[in-house]
């Protein structure tokens, strides 16, 4: 992109103000805005923390919990579905983050290439609200309940301390959001290797619970599903993260580290969450943070609580960052100058009422819902972000396209309905609703997400054929 080599980013594209650099202890001015080359630092490296830490928490754990105890698998149908899953998260995530450093703008932005400037509004606002909001009380609760079985606090005072740490990385930004996965990368580590070890030595590999009895391919399926919905889900993230790296660096080195930070910690902790499924004794209907440091000896249990407070704090930082700026991508115009964090501040309190309102009841069954939910739209918004790339073979031509008003590309919402409505209605499988193959063919599990991934890209392919081959700046 000439624009980005030579910066000469024209009038009609908004540039990041302020300088800011590589600075940790100030707040990230602006919103969305490209990020100009003096600006641009790092290397592809600490993608690798920034994907780590936020997945090393209690939640990722409790997808592998699902598998056995919910779905009814052995622990190796579990163990070998959530490692597919998190694979093919993993790897469209890499994919789109590698696209940071040529690109500069974060990634719900990039999104209007293919939506249109009006039709990303509703990828944007569906974002906004299952990751500010959503995610952020899924991980609030988990974080929470650590805190409160390890210094017996009212739930109430334990859920202030945990929204006020994440809502001030948050609030800061860009760099200390990375510095804050970095620190807490290492005691994440070797905190949640050990107790692995020591699960592992409690498990029983050779039974699953198989509460509703179904089969270990239905289980396998839904719990793949649920893997990969965890995983793609920090897919909407990806650039925010990479768009401030030079363009000189590693495209190839840039998607392998992020990819690998979400695979690693995914699929290993979903593992140690399959085997404890299997542990004898353990009562998931209760307290599923407790039932966790019940299996582990009192020190470890301690530390292991600390870590889960750590890490549900760590994932938070990056729902609060990404929503509030997905947020700001519907087009509002905020003319503070630090109009992302006044957001995230604001997402940071309508997430905590709901994390406080929403965990009295049934923590298991909710989340196996909100993990497939947030799979049903992704899969289709990755089938149409994936296909326009491929159609404009990677140029877009300057940066203009991703804030012109007047782009116009109504298939890619066409698209992305299509996909999601028609997948969801035919294959869903959840305690919500299930779909018509799945009610008569219990054993299909739930295809959500390839079909609406194949089907949202497959119709914007057809809609928007004409754009193969177009000259860039014809866009």
């Amino acid at each position: 992109m000439s624009s980005i080599e030579a910066e000469s980013v024209g009038t009609a594209v908004p540039v990041r103000e302020g300088d800011y650099g590589d600075r940790v202890a100030s707040v990230e001015p602006g919103g969305i805005e490209y990020i100009p080359l003096r600006e641009r630092h790092g290397r592809p490296l600490r993608l690798f923390w920034t994907w780590m830490s936020p997945n090393l928490e209690f939640a990722t754990i409790f997808v592998g919990v699902l598998g056995v105890v919910v779905f009814g698998g052995s622990f190796w149908a579990a163990a070998l579905a959530v490692v597919v899953g998190s694979a093919l998260g993993a790897l469209t995530h890499g994919i789109l983050s590698s696209w940071g450093p040529k690109l500069g703008v974060p990634q719900m932005v990039q999104g209007r290439a293919a939506f249109g400037f009006y039709g990303n509004i509703v990828p944007s606002i569906v974002m906004s609200v299952t990751s500010g909001i959503g995610w952020f009380a899924v991980n609030s609760v988990s974080a929470t309940f650590a805190l409160e079985v390890l210094f017996h606090l009212p739930f109430l005072a334990a859920l202030v301390i945990v929204v006020l740490l994440q809502v001030a990385v948050a609030f800061f930004g860009h760099n200390l959001v990375h510095a804050w996965e970095r620190y807490a990368f290492i005691p994440l580590v070797v905190i949640f290797a050990v107790a692995t070890v020591i699960v592992f030595t409690k498990s029983n590999f050779l039974q699953g619970a198989s509460p509703k009895g179904v089969g270990d391919l239905t289980a396998f399926i839904l719990t793949a599903a649920a893997a990969f919905g965890y995983a793609c889900g920090w897919n909407p993230y990806a650039t925010d993260y990479a768009r401030y790296l030079p363009p000189s660096v590693s495209r190839f080195r840039t998607g392998l580290f992020a990819g690998l930070g979400i695979f690693i910690s995914c699929a290993v902790l979903e593992v140690l969450g399959a085997a404890l499924g299997t542990v004898a004794g353990l009562n998931w209907n209760a307290n599923p943070t407790q039932q966790f440091a019940d299996a582990l000896p009192h020190l470890w249990a301690v530390l292991t609580l600390l870590a889960i407070t750590l890490g549900g704090i760590s994932a938070n930082v990056l729902n609060i960052y990404s929503g509030a700026m997905a947020f700001l991508t519907v087009g509002l115009r905020i003319g503070l100058r630090q109009r992302r964090a006044i957001v995230a501040l604001i997402f940071g309190g309508i997430g905590f009422a709901v994390a406080y309102l929403g965990s009295a009841t049934s923590i298991g069954s909710r989340y196996e819902d909100f993990l497939l939910l947030i799979g049903y739209w992704i899969a289709p918004w990755l089938g149409v972000v994936f296909a326009n790339y491929w159609l404009r073979q990677g140029r877009f031509g300057d940066e203009r396209i991703f804030y012109d008003r007047a782009h116009r590309s109504w298939s890619g919402l066409v698209a992305f309905v299509l996909g999601t409505g028609v997948s969801v209605w035919l294959f869903a499988n959840q305690s919500l609703y299930v779909g018509l193959v799945p009610s008569h063919f219990p054993g299909t599990g739930d295809l959500t997400f390839p079909v609406g991934f194949v089907l949202a890209a497959g119709t914007y392919l057809a809609l928007d054929w004409r754009q193969r081959g177009r000259a860039p700046d014809a866009a």
